[in-house]
């Protein structure tokens, strides 16, 4: 895939034990366009290890063919089965280390904040997060499997994380503007 200097290409993945969901997305500021998305199948049984050498095999895949120049992923979501938490958090670990061993930053997101990024609402269900993303793409059948999606979701977060900050560094304040903005941070004598 060949990009333009100002395109940004972002890998949205969401690690799982059974299926990891990935994503990819291309931005230049003004538009997101979906490249691809899809899943990995892991399978129910199997070695917990193998599946964890697949993980990283496909994501490396996934990078060699879409060069991001990021990678996004959804942190673990920490349930009350301790045993699931570890393995969810091995998945993430090696899709991380596939990433970094290709030198490509990481940033990890709450599913809490991906939902909020996305819906406006961080307590939104998988379906509701699927729909919006449905809509904004103009995809017309929704996939079997949302961790597709919660992938898509993770990587239209940063995006968005992504431009809300680079906004803010770039956007010229006057200095009356900013008392304007701050008068607590003013002091009494100077006014």
């Amino acid at each position: 895939m060949m990009k333009k200097v100002s395109e940004r290409v972002i890998l949205g993945l969401d690690p799982g034990t059974t299926i990891t969901g990935y994503a990819v997305i291309c931005s230049d500021n003004k538009k997101v366009n979906l490249v691809k998305y899809g899943i990995i199948r892991l399978g129910k049984g199997g070695s917990h290890e193998l599946k964890l050498k697949k993980i990283f095999e496909e994501v490396l895949k996934l990078i060699d063919a879409f060069i991001p120049d990021e990678v996004a992923l959804e942190a673990p979501f920490f349930g009350k089965n301790v045993q699931s938490a570890l393995k969810l958090g091995r998945a993430q670990g090696v899709a991380m280390a596939a990433a970094l061993s290709r030198q490509i930053p990481i940033t990890e997101y709450a599913p809490r904040k991906v939902k909020q990024a996305v819906t406006g609402n961080g307590n939104a269900s998988k379906e509701q997060v699927a729909r919006m993303l449905l809509r904004q793409f103009g995809i017309k059948e929704a996939p079997r499997l949302l961790d597709a999606t919660d992938a898509l979701a993770v990587a239209l977060c940063h995006h968005g994380f992504n431009t809300r900050v680079a906004h803010k560094r770039t956007a010229k304040t006057t200095w009356k503007e900013f008392v304007a903005r701050h008068p607590e941070r003013m002091d009494k004598t100077s006014r």
